[in-house]
């Protein structure tokens, strides 16, 4: 089942975050939760196959290794929320590791309906798992999650991959606290970080040789045109992954090839871009091994476990509920 938000409210908040982020007077941007329509999604799926890209690999290691011993330091009954799932081939381990405890509630929360039909397709058949997907911001939909909760149940929220890192330092400690003031002291959450490695590794992640990583940023503006009658012409942008020092993060950024004059109906914009500017459109910072120790301690959490891949520098970590 999946609780779906309305799509009007969708589609006017994706055209009021495109007029905001394409009328800044520097640099321009668009947020990074919408390159994930149904192309989108299912580009990224390919992404998580390229050589270059180890980090899902990494991740799905960890659970792999360790999904047992994550679950036995939860308390039972644990029921399980995922902010932003994907496919959630990765979670099955979770839930299988948990499935052999209790039965468990496992609340998928994604905005993209594309990746809640294919998480619904992969987990929704798992014995001893009731599934109900919430089509929200995660926020939203993790509130509603924890509204449902019985006394005496508790809550773990999943946040795998590396999502955490599309937020700037100070925004993830912001989003963080939001995350925990919608659970109880004892609830846990497990965090992806990926770590710092080699600057042309990360690179080559972000900007393989056969272009997939490239498809999937242009679909941006694919995505611009069709929902909001844009004339993007993506053969006049090129894909650009940077890695930013000072902040830490790699960047992504779509470069104009040419000037050119842009019109966009559905957010009642119009806008000229030259020749060299870009739109930023996502930013995938990096953590050393401590640092989400210190994440957890600002945000209202306590780390009580870590779990490392040194095949390709990746934390998985383990908070509870102060």
């Amino acid at each position: 089942m999946i609780v779906q938000a309305p799509s009007q409210k969708v589609t006017s908040e994706f055209a009021a975050d495109v007029r905001a982020g394409l009328s800044k007077s520097g640099q321009r941007e668009l947020p990074s939760k919408y390159l994930y329509d149904e192309v989108g999604s299912e580009l990224f799926e390919a992404i998580c196959l390229l050589p270059e890209y180890g980090l899902t690999r990494a991740d799905a290691r960890l659970l792999q290794r360790h999904a047992e011993e994550m679950v036995s330091r939860m308390p039972i009954p644990t029921h399980v929320a995922e902010l932003g799932s994907g496919s959630g081939k990765k979670t099955r381990m979770i839930l299988e590791a948990l499935a052999k405890r209790q039965r468990t509630f496992y609340y998928p929360i994604e905005i993209s309906p594309a990746a809640l039909a294919a998480c619904e397709k992969e987990l929704g058949q798992m014995d001893f798992v009731s599934l109900v997907g919430y089509e929200k911001p995660y926020l939203e939909g993790l509130r509603a999650v924890a509204a449902r909760r019985e006394p005496g149940e508790h809550l773990c929220v999943l946040f795998l991959g590396s999502t955490i890192g599309n937020f700037d330092r100070p925004a993830a400690d912001d989003f963080l606290r939001q995350v925990r003031t919608a659970l109880e002291p004892g609830d846990s959450l497990l965090l992806g970080t990926d770590l710092e490695k080699d600057v042309n590794l990360q690179l080559a992640a972000y900007d393989d040789p056969v272009g997939v990583t490239a498809a999937f940023n242009l679909n941006l503006l694919a995505r611009v045109n069709r929902e909001l009658g844009a004339n993007f012409q993506l053969r006049d942008f090129r894909h650009l992954a940077l890695w930013n020092e000072e902040e830490r993060r790699i960047e992504m950024h779509l470069q104009a090839t040419r000037r050119q004059h842009i019109e966009i109906p559905g957010s009642s914009l119009y806008l000229r871009m030259e020749e060299g500017e870009t739109i930023w459109t996502e930013s995938s910072h990096k953590y050393s091994p401590d640092e989400p120790a210190q994440m957890a301690a600002r945000s209202g959490f306590r780390q009580t476990e870590q779990w490392v891949d040194h095949t390709w520098p990746f934390a998985q970590n383990l908070w509870i509920v102060k």
